[in-house]
């Protein structure tokens, strides 16, 4: 087997999730990195994120389970809630059953704390290399190397690239070209320590609050010294992509009618940062011979699902074991790692629109919602997951 890679590094456009994720399985292929990240040093921004079983068994692919898991908090289960009349709409037990049927847990974690784990992984291979405020101009390639060059005119010559440069993808505005998708949802996200926050609400649980255009989630962080709070409404006037500074006056306008027990949770944050959410049209195509894009910048979503990191980290597995297949030739590994990842991720993109359909009915809506989970068994919920929690390193690959 070729096991001695091209002495060009594998370049990645992006130093985020998807980027540490993409350059720990390429160092477990044996070969050396250049991350290029436009901002001024390596780090993530963000509150708390949930981890499905499959992000673990991506973890632990990566070679990073152990330092994901001691950062973790694993929740009991996860509940919805109405957030008109209190009602429990449905509950997803997360304990012993759930993780022998899946075999990882279910936890919620820090976003920071992601990254860290990875970026850990990274440092300690001693074959990624860091460029930092540094931004891709235009790639050009030929058939054996690619050459990235950024906004200083520096060029940076590799074996291939790998665009994992999030949701507003240079490396995807050269091949593709396609414009994002502004839902018109806004997201507003913020960390609150325990203290502070109402003790008939901590539950260790992933909790959701559901009304009518709107939601509120929240869950502990950090063993339970923190917790993650998102508030998601349609906004009334025509939003642009980005993320802002936001206000408490802003949130506290769209959520007059809610219950008082998941009211308190919108007078709680000190300070809030809002996003005004966007994703695209799935594509089928993300492989440009030595090029291909990875993570948000090829299948951004919106955060219904609570998988976009997940999927980064998915993507980045299945491309080491589809380099492994085909014995780290990247143009026959790149159309495999696509043909693997592209129905799955499109799936996501396209069931959480649908997911944020379901948790901001109102009317009639609403109660047919209240109405599909009524009765339901761990187990049938368990069957439901299957297909989304069910995935890892063994069965992530495209049958040819």
């Amino acid at each position: 087997m070729n096991t001695t890679p091209n002495t060009l590094p594998v370049i990645i456009a992006g130093g985020g999730i998807g980027g540490l994720a993409a350059a720990l399985a390429l160092t477990r292929r044996g070969f050396s990195v250049k991350v290029l990240e436009q901002a001024a040093q390596i780090g993530e921004i963000g509150a708390g994120i949930q981890l499905g079983p499959n992000a673990f068994h991506a973890f632990d692919a990566l070679g990073v389970g152990d330092k994901a898991r001691s950062r973790a908090v694993y929740t009991d289960y996860m509940i919805m809630h109405d957030a008109l009349d209190e009602s429990v709409v449905g509950r997803i037990p997360t304990g012993e059953a759930f993780r022998k049927r899946f075999g990882n847990p279910y936890a919620v974690i820090h976003r920071v704390d992601v990254h860290l784990s990875l970026l850990e992984g990274a440092q300690e291979t001693g074959r990624v290399e860091f460029l930092t405020s540094t931004h891709v101009s235009r790639v050009e390639q030929d058939a054996d190397s690619v050459t990235v060059y950024d906004q200083h005119g520096n060029a940076h010559k590799g074996i291939a690239l790998i665009g994992a440069d999030g949701v507003r993808s240079a490396v995807r505005e050269q091949f593709v070209g396609d414009p994002a998708r502004v839902t018109g949802h806004v997201v507003y996200r913020a960390v609150v320590d325990k203290k502070d926050f109402p003790e008939d609400l901590q539950w260790n649980a992933a909790s959701i609050w559901v009304g009518p255009n709107c939601h509120l989630v929240h869950y502990p962080l950090r063993g339970g010294e923190q917790y993650n709070v998102v508030v998601t409404f349609h906004s009334r006037q025509q939003e642009e992509w980005g993320v802002t500074e936001g206000s408490a006056e802003e949130v506290q306008s769209y959520f007059q009618g809610i219950c008082p027990k998941a009211r308190q949770l919108i007078e709680l944050p000190k300070s809030w940062k809002r996003w005004a959410t966007a994703d695209r049209e799935p594509i089928g195509q993300w492989t440009f011979g030595r090029v291909t894009l990875l993570g948000d910048a090829a299948h951004p979503t919106t955060q219904y699902m609570a998988q976009g990191a997940c999927m980064a980290m998915e993507d980045a597995v299945t491309l080491g074991e589809a380099l492994r297949v085909h014995d780290n030739d990247f143009v026959k590994a790149f159309d495999l790692y696509q043909r693997s990842r592209v129905a799955r991720t499109a799936r996501i993109v396209l069931s959480s629109r649908e997911m944020g359909r379901i948790y901001h009915a109102k009317g009639v809506e609403r109660l047919v919602r209240n109405d599909l989970w009524k009765g339901r068994s761990a187990e049938r919920f368990y069957d439901a997951m299957e297909w989304l929690y069910g995935w890892n390193a063994d069965n992530c690959l495209a049958k040819d």
